[in-house]
């Protein structure tokens, strides 16, 4: 869009430079964070005649620099690279005379290029004051009252400033700076102070010397008129690429209305000039870029101005932001309850809709006139038809293309009871020796509290407001069964279902040389105890059987004592292999302590932050209660923080000296405190936060850097060195913290340091200087080797090793993260080589993540700190997108930029390439976007990129991985392929897509169409392929296409052509005739030939098959005929093939398809079907036909009978009738055929088909198991009849003996009885003797 003078603009701009500051300001805009221009002032040894000697001075206003520029008239350059880095550097321009005369600006080098250029200074003849330039300065809300700062600019220190106003022949004010800029305020502006204003300078010592003036400034009072109405037609929403009108329309006519977009006031200022009381602002093709809050005014001639309409929100997308959709007080609700769907989305000004999953028209619209923060949807007396899936989305009244996306859901649910939650152990189910456990019981929607049941004992109950519980396993008594329910708010005498059960089970965990060593002393003493008292049993039975003697009892215990003494021999020897250091270095598990939150400052007031301030403390613990500030020992609780920015908020309001002291804040958390926050010290009611410096330990000949926390966004720092008076280097406002840098670190830079901090603009307001720091450098061992076994970007619970290596011998390491101590490794005396010491994270959480680093130590003498590993934890922020400019195809050898863009602003980039262990670059960016630079790249560096960003400030909480980027490297574009889909030839009127598919992303492609000037389509891709559809295709659209690569950079790459098809379109000529000789059904390696016969000369044929998109031949014969020969078929080679033809004098017109024709290629026809009807089963009186089927024409049917060796019935039709006479019918059947053209080749037999009936298998199968059990029944009954005839023939026996002897030989016989057939009993003992005795008594009747 365009102004409609332009030569009016520039002066429109600067007429109406105050009143959008104003603007800005009244509606709580922050100033747009511009790249800061550097200081350019003039320095001279003739305070009285300046231009005598003249040295210009350029200081960078954020960072030291290593080159400065200095530019004369836009032509003439000259730059100075200094010795070492600094922030201010000098030209020498001597005695000024009219050559070097002009307009003079000046640059500094950052990287990665030159910085914008400063403020022009003029320079006249000799003998005038240098022009001063003049604009102005919003601070307080504007319109009338608005306060208003004109800053005028002399480049001379020692001046006077005098500010003059149209119409007054006096100054209206003056100034005596002690620098070289006077700030004139203007305050509570009224419409009296319109007006132009100049300023002028002139020496102290010399008032009849005066400078130019400067350019005028005209200033404006808006508010003098009523405000305008600004309305968008047809809405307020559109697509990139529609067009837009904005209206305003006011109650006086005649006026020049005013058209702005707040976020960038100076670029987009329209104005028109109508007769009308209204103006429209036509936006022909809206862009991105278009969105922003607008606003409108209108004016006379006289510059008078009208109050500013109310702000009119414009989106420019093309898909609609997600809605977010929460059910409230719950999405369980119980039966005849009420609950609201509120629903808020990022778009104001239009209507909502509620839909119902499953129902295709919404349930309940909200106008976009009735939206305010209290509405929603209510849903009254819910039932069970209540219950469902819901989302919301906008509803418009106007048409637009813009997507609508997924929205989130909440799912209803109706109940009588809450359903049950669930229950899950952290880090695991199993205990590990001196570890707890932590149950998390969890549910979708918000809850009141959780209990914890534990099944082994009924009276054990826990609750927990936040779901986790701790459970430890002293003694072993923590394992269990346990399970768990909830209760809501709105319902709190009900609880919900119980969880499934989970069992705890332990104590097990990793095995280490001590467990193991004390697991198998334990083993050994139970297997002595085991073998001892086997020992003792086995004597004592051998005892009583055989009365053995003392000296065998002797020999039996000194086998038991060289049983001690062999185990013990074994777990000494297991003792000192565990001792062996040098085998297997021992892996220290960290404990990581409650991570220490975050202290800050905020306020609404940066010339003045003590006129409000409010103290905020963060945590990186998602699991923190609540947070405790505390104030020289006093502290006050916050409330409990929002779950997902955990932190909490302490206003102190404006200043007092009751405010005064040193502040830290904790951060608690159900089982533990953490550390306090590094301390806040405030020291005055007009005095900034008193800053902390911290740095490493200084080594000699390296880099070091110096921390300076300042609290307070958007302070400048300086940094001081005790002994000099000025500050060693100063930094611009870069966050709450700088780093200043020590280059080389030597014994000069020894001393004490102290930082400042100051607000940026100026006057300054300082703060008071921190605590001196001193850097002394001491004589250490040399950094040890420091890394992780695998990435150190990991994704939550992941297993985490750090190794910490020296080839010194001997050494304790002590592991740090963030400057912390968490861990320490005792030296090993054992091990004769290099120290080592592994440290374990086994389940990495959001926490943990960090600056890691490691140091070593002997006695008094320590080492240098390790390089440091970012330890970055993901998954917890959106993925970012990366992008590669030019393009993702890069020549050799030259340069190519990754831009990975983020969500959030001030985070730390990392780039990752797909197979390095470690990330490629790292950067930290003000913005929400890094550029990531591959200088001059080979083959090597091709690959699949992926990048993520983090906050460093907060345990390094990382993103998701962005979706990977392949990056090719090659001099040429590797060649696509082009095919369609369904096929390339295609019947007229049907729609067919061409895909031209190839491996690199990003890239768009372009079709071409032969023998047309033009490509038919461009299409930009995001994937791997393009797509080209062309619907209801027709005549025009046959013919040869190909495609190729079309990258939207200019690069040297070559570009090869795809494959060439052959678009083909069937059904303008009569159909041919397709014939297979000999037949469709060969054997695999014999030949055949397919005939295809049409109807016109000069014709070509093309040979189709079914599933493949490309023609399998075409033959340009001289007749009506084409032979397609296919020599020694294969089993691939089966399939249903077609026939075309087209004309030479129409090519690609072709006819319609023949008839399909299935070829077969295999030894024996497939196997046919077989099925009965009306079914399997007999009645009486009744046949069954059975039906054969077969996949070929020209065929005859056989019918099989089991039983019967030969065929039953033949049929050319397939079907067959059975009868069941005498039960002649029933058994199993199967068919098979046999081509008319090969009588001698048969098919595979059918699966078989029972039929049954009345004397069926049934009676059969009753008969059968009849005979089983019968068979059963004998086998049961002889056996018992053998087993009593044993018995009864032993019982005669007893029963004589127990007559005839004494109860003494009752005894013996029985023991005889007991012991018959014993091998080895003695010839003389006592029981061959009873049974001697025994057989000669007699047996009475």
């Amino acid at each position: 869009m365009t102004l409609d003078r332009p030569g009016e603009g520039a002066t429109m701009l600067k007429t109406f430079t105050v009143l959008l500051f104003c603007i800005r300001m009244s509606l709580g805009m922050t100033l747009i964070v511009m790249d800061p221009q550097p200081e350019l002032w003039i320095e001279s040894n003739y305070p009285q005649a300046p231009w005598e000697n003249i040295t210009l001075w350029c200081r960078s206003p954020s960072q030291i620099s290593s080159k400065f520029l200095l530019l004369k008239d836009k032509t003439q350059m000259t730059w100075i690279r200094p010795s070492r880095k600094t922030f201010q550097v000098s030209f020498l321009i001597g005695a000024l005379t009219e050559s070097n005369a002009g307009l003079y600006r000046c640059c500094y080098w950052k990287e990665p290029g030159w910085s914008k250029p400063s403020k022009v200074l003029e320079l006249e003849a000799p003998g005038q004051l240098p022009k001063p330039i003049f604009w102005i300065q919003a601070e307080t809300p504007p319109l009338p009252g608005c306060n208003v700062n004109i800053l005028c600019h002399g480049w001379l220190q020692d001046l006077v400033f005098m500010l003059f106003k149209e119409g007054y022949a006096e100054p209206v004010d003056y100034q005596v700076p002690t620098g070289t800029m006077a700030i004139f305020s203007i305050d509570n502006l009224t419409p009296e102070d319109e007006g132009v204003y100049i300023c002028r300078t002139h020496i102290q010592m010399l008032p009849t010397l005066w400078s130019e003036p400067s350019n005028p400034l005209k200033l404006v009072v808006a508010g003098l008129y009523p405000k305008p109405t600004l309305t968008a037609h047809p809405g307020p929403i559109m697509a990139p690429g529609e067009s837009l009108n904005l209206r305003c329309q006011g109650p006086i006519y005649g006026m020049t209305f005013a058209l702005m977009r707040v976020e960038d006031l100076e670029k987009s200022f329209y104005h028109k000039k109508t007769i009308k009381n209204e103006a429209y602002f036509f936006f022909q093709s809206l862009k991105i870029q278009d969105t922003g809050h607008y606003l409108c005014f209108y004016y006379d001639a006289s510059y008078r101005g009208s109050l500013l309409s109310d702000v009119l929100k414009i989106w420019v997308t093309d898909t609609f932001p997600k809605t977010w959709l929460l059910a409230r007080p719950s999405p369980v609700v119980q039966m005849g309850q009420n609950v609201s769907l509120r629903c808020r989305g990022p778009v104001d000004g239009v209507g909502l809709a509620l839909y119902k999953k499953g129902e295709d028209k919404p349930v309940q619209f909200l106008d976009a006139t009735s939206i305010d923060d209290n509405t929603s949807f209510f849903l009254n007396n819910v039932t069970y038809s209540d219950t469902g899936i819901y989302s919301c989305q906008y509803l418009l009244t106007w048409k637009t293309s813009i997507r609508m996306p997924s929205h989130n859901t909440v799912e209803l649910m109706v109940v009588v009871k809450p359903p049950k939650p669930s229950l899950s152990a952290w880090p695991s189910t199993v205990f590990k020796l001196g570890k707890a456990i932590t149950l998390r019981c969890r549910i979708s929607h918000p809850v009141l509290e959780f209990s914890l049941e534990w099944e082994e004992r009924g009276t054990f109950q826990k609750f927990s407001v936040d779901g986790d519980f701790i459970i430890s396993n002293v003694d072993g008594k923590g394992t269990g069964t346990y399970s768990c329910s909830y209760r809501v708010e709105t319902h709190p005498n009900i609880w919900s279902h119980r969880s499934e059960p989970l069992k705890l089970m332990g104590p097990a965990g990793y095995l280490t040389w001590n467990y193991v060593l004390n697991e198998a002393i334990r083993l050994s003493l139970i297997v002595q105890l085991v073998a001892l008292l086997l020992v003792v049993l086995w004597i004592r039975w051998k005892c009583r059987r055989l009365r053995i003697r003392e000296a065998w009892l002797l020999g039996t215990a000194q086998g038991v004592t060289m049983l001690f003494i062999v185990t013990a021999l074994l777990c000494c020897a297991i003792s000192f292999a565990g001792l062996c250091n040098g085998v297997l270095i021992e892996e220290t598990e960290i404990v990581m302590p409650t991570p220490k939150p975050e202290l800050w400052a905020e306020t609404n007031f940066p010339l003045a932050p003590w006129k409000n301030l409010t103290l905020w403390c963060r945590s990186p613990s998602g699991s923190t209660k609540e947070f405790v500030l505390l104030k020289d020992g006093t502290g006050w609780i916050a409330t409990r923080p929002a779950s997902e920015q955990v932190r909490a908020a302490f206003p102190l309001g404006a200043l007092t000296q009751s405010h005064t002291g040193s502040y830290h804040c904790h951060s608690w958390e159900e089982m533990a405190v953490s550390e306090p926050s590094e301390a806040l010290e405030l020291l005055g009611t007009d005095i900034l936060p008193k800053p902390v410096i911290s740095a490493s330990p200084p080594i000699r000949g390296q880099e070091l850097q110096l921390r300076c926390k300042g609290w307070l966004a958007g302070m400048g720092f300086a940094l001081y060195k005790e002994g000099q008076q000025e500050p060693v280097q100063q930094l611009g406002a870069v966050g709450r913290e700088a780093f200043f840098t020590i280059q080389r670190m030597e014994d000069k830079d020894e001393g004490n340091y102290s930082c400042r901090t100051h607000t940026e603009q100026r006057p300054f307001k300082w703060s008071e200087p921190s605590e001196p720091l001193e850097l002394v450098i001491k004589e250490m061992y040399p950094k040890p080797f420091f890394k992780t076994w695998a990435s150190p970007v990991v994704t939550p619970g992941a297993r985490v090793t750090f190794n910490c290596s020296t080839p010194h011998q001997h050494m304790s390491f002590i592991l740090y993260k963030d400057g912390s101590e968490i861990a320490s490794s005792d030296r090993s005396w054992a091990s004769p080589g290099a120290s080592a010491a592994h440290f374990l994270i086994i389940s990495v959480g959001i926490g943990d993540g960090g600056n890691y680093s490691c140091r070593y130590y002997d006695f008094s003498i320590w080492s240098e700190p390790s390089d440091p590993v970012e330890l970055v934890v993901t998954e917890f922020y959106p993925k970012p997108t990366l992008l590669a400019q030019p393009g993702p195809v890069v020549f050799p050898g030259k340069s190519v930029t990754l831009r990975c863009q983020g969500t959030f602003q001030g985070m730390r980039f990392a780039l990752l390439q797909e197979g390095a262990q470690v990330p490629l670059q790292f950067q930290s960016v003000s913005g929400n976007s890094a550029d990531f630079l591959l200088h001059t790249v080979g083959a090597e560096d091709s690959g699949n990129y992926s990048c993520i960003y983090y906050e460093t400030t907060m345990s390094n909480r990382g993103s998701y991985l962005s979706i990977p980027l392949m990056i090719w490297v090659t001099d040429t574009f590797p060649k696509p392929w082009l095919f369609a889909e369904p096929s390339s030839v295609v019947p007229m009127g049907q729609n067919v897509t061409l895909w031209c598919r190839g491996p690199i992303h990003g890239v768009g492609y372009i079709l071409h169409k032969e023998e047309e000037a033009t490509s038919m389509q461009l299409w930009g891709s995001t994937s791997n392929d393009g797509a080209f559809p062309i619907t209801n295709i027709s005549g025009a659209s046959m013919g040869r296409y190909s495609c190729c690569y079309h990258p939207d950079w200019t690069s040297s790459i070559k570009i090869q052509p795809s494959n060439t098809l052959e678009l083909i379109v069937t059904g303008l000529l009569p159909k041919p005739s397709l014939l297979a000789q000999p037949g469709p059904m060969v054997s695999p390696g014999e030949n055949m030939t397919l005939q295809c016969q049409g109807q016109l000369p000069d014709s070509t044929f093309v040979l189709l098959k079914e599933g493949t998109q490309e023609p399998l031949e075409q033959q340009r014969p001289s007749g009506y005929r084409a032979d397609f020969w296919m020599p020694a078929v294969r089993g691939e080679d089966s399939g249903i093939y077609s026939c075309v033809y087209y004309l030479d004098s129409a090519p690609f017109a072709a006819s319609n398809h023949s008839d399909s024709l299935e070829i077969w290629v295999t030894d024996k026809p497939p196997k046919p079907s077989l099925s009965a009807w009306p079914g399997t089963m007999f009645k009486l009186g009744k046949d069954i036909i059975l039906q054969c089927r077969g996949p070929l024409p020209g065929v005859e049917f056989v019918l099989e009978h089991d039983g019967e060796e030969a065929p039953q019935q033949f049929s050319e039709d397939g079907d067959f009738v059975i009868n069941n006479v005498e039960g002649k019918g029933i058994g199993n059947y199967s068919c098979s055929y046999r081509l008319q053209a090969y009588p001698d080749i048969w098919s595979e037999p059918s699966d078989s088909l029972e039929l049954v009936g009345a004397a069926g298998p049934v009676a059969q199968e009753c008969t059968v198991g009849n005979i089983v059990r019968s068979s059963l029944i004998v086998v049961v009954v002889v056996a018992l009849g053998v087993v009593l005839a044993i018995e009864w023939k032993k019982w005669p026996r007893l029963r004589t003996r127990g007559s005839e002897t004494d109860g003494r030989d009752q005894t013996i016989a029985l023991e005889e009885c007991n012991q018959e057939g014993e091998p080895g009993t003695p010839a003389n003992s006592p029981s061959s003797t009873s049974r001697r005795i025994s057989v000669e008594l007699p047996v009475p009747i």
